[in-house]
């Protein structure tokens, strides 16, 4: 707050005399926050004080609110979009323990999987053995998790950061393989070759969630595959016979996947033509046969035309049938409804391992798995023994392939163009899909292995009625995963690398079987792993578990459960086992573990989300939240994703050294975040300004109750002012909208309103109309009391409103205020019951007031008078305002901050100023005709001779 110049401070003319006879504000409460330097301190002080621990004593017994963390990855120092994450957790878990919750807050960290695999490969190299890869990233990941506990910690989040859960914890590992020995039981697992998509820079297979899609350059061709048996083709047409070559001709943007054709796609319900041309007979999709023609610079006649059904099992030869024997082979027509006419020539060519449609189209048309050809190896090379391009990795194998169909004259016609391609959202390179021996979750009807418990609905159905019953923030989420769920394809769960939690499998040699005692086996597993973690499962051999008998016809499998199955899997032993039976450990639904909340960014609808959703369902039919929560991404101030190739981000570690956490957190709040959230150093600036406003307010509030105490002082409310008891009203009726906020967990709406309060109801009206009762009264007047009793009871609810995203100031100031625990101990404060009528009225004064204002300072930019206090204003007022006015009695001059106010009665609001012709009072700064009346004090006013020497003034209303 800043005195206004019209208002008695400590530098009147005669400073000697009165200076002492002022309540001037005093506080400890620095104006000045210097952040940087405190934060520290309280981060501290939090940490040795155990303030989690007192707040989860405070709750103890209290109703659970659990918001269950989504775990960051332990690799690399955090960014803003991290710093974004937690605060945004921290604020709602306090603002739930402000409002009474045992408000619980276990942060988590995915420590499995690839990026950490990468890091050491990059460090050591690629040749480490299994034992090694996991020592080395269970050090790497304890060492990560390590530092970004210390940033989170700095940003002010509170939780049981001295027993968070590491998906690496021994527990946990142990937990996630009995969660997979239950999918299995309840008939959802089940092994499979078939395409999966595939990076080569992993090495391994990717899930649904691990996709993103990004342009690529592609070559484009249109191949043709002669007619094995031209007399059956023509009479498919109902023609008597050809007496030119005929040829199917395919369109397809893979190049690399021609060399492994062994099918064509034909729709049964398009129509198909023959169309003679200058190079053969040529079979095409009716609807393309112009664009086909324009594309081939040829003429054609169309011959006949039937319905694809007509040509189901005619069947065409390789088109590098006569380069190499190798390629001797027929392609048979297959019939499937994902051949279309929208684009190329309407002929699909099949690679069925290479396909997801491609493999069901074959695999349901008789084609053995074991004869589906899969010559591209897992680093992106065919096989050296392939005829042609063995040994060529296949994106550089492209124009070789194009090469050879042109050679062999087969290519009809090639473009190079840019497309929407699927790519890794660890590497950001292209991907495949490539078929493998894997096992998946099953989403819909289907036998699993080993089944005891069947599930009652498939898990696609289980899922998409769990969405249903899930609360979203924002509403749109519903939709977006409920799309992702309908559309989804069988979840592929098997990884082939080192550092993650093992399929503890053993197959035959021979048949591929599972062992018989695989159940069994799953919880020997689990028992070794909780008591040495997966390194003490990859030590184990097949001997020790099968016996001497058995072990040398199984082999022990060597794959581990993806990443997304860690975290995903995560409700099931963090929200009841790892945590089980400690002041931190959160309730459970009786159906199984649910937290209250799960919050991360929208791209987790593919990821933690889905995959939560999926394993919790597929565990106990039903979703692992009740409230879904996304969150954009950082982005800059023009719309661009942070980034450190754009170098356009803004560093957390940064700003809190230049500005102070608060200053992040107060962003973050004041962001919209269920869109994208713009940060900037100008955008930072502003909230830098937002703060100091706020800040300034406070300060005023803490120094004008420094000498206050409620339990001598207050002043029932029945005998406040009135004034006063309407600004106790606005704080009621303002604190019942940020409840309702923060009940839908929303935060800018609280920040701006926050700011208007401060700016508009205090600063600008009730601080303003109250500095010359606080400063000019007798220190111990009912008066003072009063005004001081409604800033008192104003500062406790607003600690605690601003508590949430202001955390190390609402903490600072709370401690000057008088709290001897920390605030979030606290509940939010009991205002009176907001009066509307009282609400009412004192709007409809503070928008006179605003009048009386304006009219004065067009007086004052005039010259006319110095301050408002040397201006006389009469207003003339309607009925109703005058009534309301005149309730106000000797006190309505007060409101205004006017020496004199008259009131008359008009037609309409008229407001005439006048420039005072009594004398200033040396102490007050009123002009007034009673200055001198007291020999004694001959500079000052008879009201502050009563003040200081008498009985006091009496102020009813203002």
């Amino acid at each position: 707050m800043t005195d206004k110049t019209d208002t008695p401070t400590a530098s009147g003319s005669d400073a000697t005399d009165y200076r002492a006879t002022l309540n001037l504000p005093d506080t400890p409460f620095p104006m000045r926050g210097d952040l940087p330097k405190r934060e520290p301190g309280w981060v501290k002080q939090w940490e040795d004080q155990g303030t989690y621990k007192q707040l989860r004593d405070a709750r103890c017994g209290a109703p659970l609110f659990v918001l269950h963390d989504g775990p960051p990855y332990a690799n690399g120092q955090l960014h803003m979009g991290h710093a974004v994450n937690k605060i945004l957790k921290d604020m709602i878990v306090k603002a739930r323990q402000l409002a009474g919750f045992d408000a619980q807050y276990v942060p988590g960290w995915d420590c499995h999987g690839l990026p950490i695999e990468n890091a050491i490969e990059k460090k050591f190299g690629r040749n480490l053995s299994r034992d090694e890869m996991q020592a080395k990233s269970r050090a790497y990941a304890t060492e990560q998790i390590e530092q970004q506990r210390t940033d989170f910690k700095r940003l002010g989040v509170l939780g049981t950061w001295e027993r968070p859960y590491r998906t690496m914890d021994f527990a946990n590992e142990a937990g996630e393989i009995r969660a997979f020995k239950r999918v299995i039981e309840r008939g959802f697992v089940y092994r499979g070759q078939k395409p999966v998509y595939w990076c080569f820079d992993c090495g391994s297979s990717l899930a649904e969630f691990e996709i993103e899609y990004a342009d690529k350059k592609s070559t484009t061709l249109d191949v043709g595959f002669l007619a094995d048996d031209p007399a059956a083709l023509a009479r498919a047409f109902g023609l008597p016979g050809l007496d030119k070559p005929a040829f199917v001709v395919i369109w397809t943007t893979t190049a690399w996947t021609i060399p492994a054709n062994q099918a064509l796609n034909l729709n049964p319900e398009l129509d198909y033509s023959l169309v003679d041309t200058e190079r053969g007979v040529l079979l095409l999709a009716a609807a393309l046969v112009d664009k086909c023609m324009e594309r081939y610079g040829l003429h054609g006649t169309v011959l006949a035309t039937v319905k694809g059904q007509a040509l189901d099992g005619l069947k065409f030869r390789h088109p590098l049938a006569e380069v190499h024997p190798g390629y001797n082979r027929l392609s048979p027509v297959f019939l499937a409804d994902y051949a279309t006419a929208d684009d190329g020539t309407g002929i699909v060519h099949s690679s069925p391992a290479y396909g997801l449609d491609d493999f069901n189209s074959c695999v349901s048309n008789g084609v053995k798995v074991e004869d589906i050809l899969n010559p591209v190896q897992g680093n992106g090379v065919y096989a050296a023994d392939f005829p042609l391009f063995g040994g060529q990795h296949i994106w550089k194998a492209v124009p070789n392939v194009i090469q050879a169909l042109q050679d062999a004259g087969r290519l009809f016609a090639t473009k190079d163009i840019t497309h929407s391609y699927p790519h890794c959202w660890r590497h950001k390179t292209p991907v495949i899909y490539r078929a493998a021996a894997q096992w998946f979750i099953r989403m819909d009807e289907g036998e699993g292995v080993f089944t005891k418990d069947k599930a009652p609905k498939t898990l696609r159905q289980l899922a998409l009625d769990a969405i249903e019953q899930t609360q979203f923030y924002p509403e749109n989420g519903r939709a977006r995963l409920h799309d992702m769920i309908a559309n989804r394809p069988d979840w592929c769960i098997s990884r082939q690398r080192s550092w993650g939690v093992p399929i503890p499998f053993f197959l035959h040699k021979v048949t591929g079987d599972l062992h018989p005692r695989t159940m069994e086996i799953l919880d020997q597993a689990a028992d070794i792993v909780q008591a040495g973690g997966i390194e003490a499962w990859s030590r184990v051999t097949p001997e020790e578990i099968l016996g001497a008998e058995d072990a040398p016809h199984y082999a022990k499998s060597t794959d581990i459960l993806e990443v997304w199955f860690d975290s995903g899997s995560t409700f099931f032993h963090v929200l009841r086992g790892t945590h089980q039976g400690t002041a931190e450990h959160p309730g459970h639904h009786q159906s199984g573990p649910e937290a209250d909340l799960y919050l991360e960014g929208h791209d987790q609808h593919r990821g933690w989300f889905h995959s939560s959703l999926l394993l919790a369902c597929a565990l106990f039919d039903r979703a692992p939240y009740r409230g879904l929560l996304t969150h954009g991404f950082t982005v800059d101030s023009q719309g661009r994703k942070m980034s450190k190739s754009l170098g356009n981000g803004i560093d957390p570690q940064d700003i809190t050294k230049k500005l102070g956490a608060e200053i992040i957190r107060l962003w973050v709040a004041a962001s919209d975040y269920s869109g994208d959230i713009a940060g900037d150093d100008k955008i930072l600036a502003r909230v830098v300004d937002a703060y100091r406003r706020i800040r300034n307010t406070l300060r005023f509030l803490l120094a004008n109750v420094s000498d206050f105490d409620p339990k001598t002082d207050a002043v029932p409310l029945e005998q406040m002012l009135e004034v006063d008891r309407y600004a106790l009203a606005r704080a009621s009726q303002f604190q019942a909208e940020v409840l309702a906020h923060y009940e839908k967990y929303e935060f800018h709406p609280v920040v701006a309103k926050l700011q208007v309060y401060c700016s508009e109801d205090l600063g600008a009206f009730y601080l303003d109309v109250l500095k010359d009762r606080l400063y000019t009264s007798a220190p111990k007047s009912l008066a003072r009391r009063s005004a001081q009793t409604a800033l008192w009871h104003i500062t406790q609810a607003m600690l605690r409103w601003m508590a949430p995203f202001l955390s190390f100031t609402a903490e600072e100031a709370w401690r000057v205020f008088g709290g001897e625990r920390t605030i979030f101990v606290e509940h939010y404060w009991s205002l009176p019951q907001a009066d509307e009528g009282l609400i009412a009225k004192w709007n409809r004064v503070h928008a006179v007031r605003d009048a009386v204002n304006k009219a004065i300072e067009a007086v004052r930019a005039e010259g006319g008078v110095g301050s408002s206090l040397q201006a006389n204003v009469t207003v003339g007022a309607p009925a109703e305002d005058h009534a309301i006015l005149a309730s106000l009695g000797e006190d309505l001059k007060f409101v205004f901050i006017t020496s004199e106010a008259v009131l008359a009665a008009a037609d309409e609001l008229t407001i005439q100023v006048t420039p005072s012709t009594a004398t200033k009072c040396e102490r007050c700064w009123h002009w007034r005709t009673d200055v001198g009346s007291d020999p004694a004090h001959p500079t000052i006013c008879g009201r502050c001779t009563s003040n200081l020497y008498g009985e006091g003034e009496t102020r009813l209303v203002a």
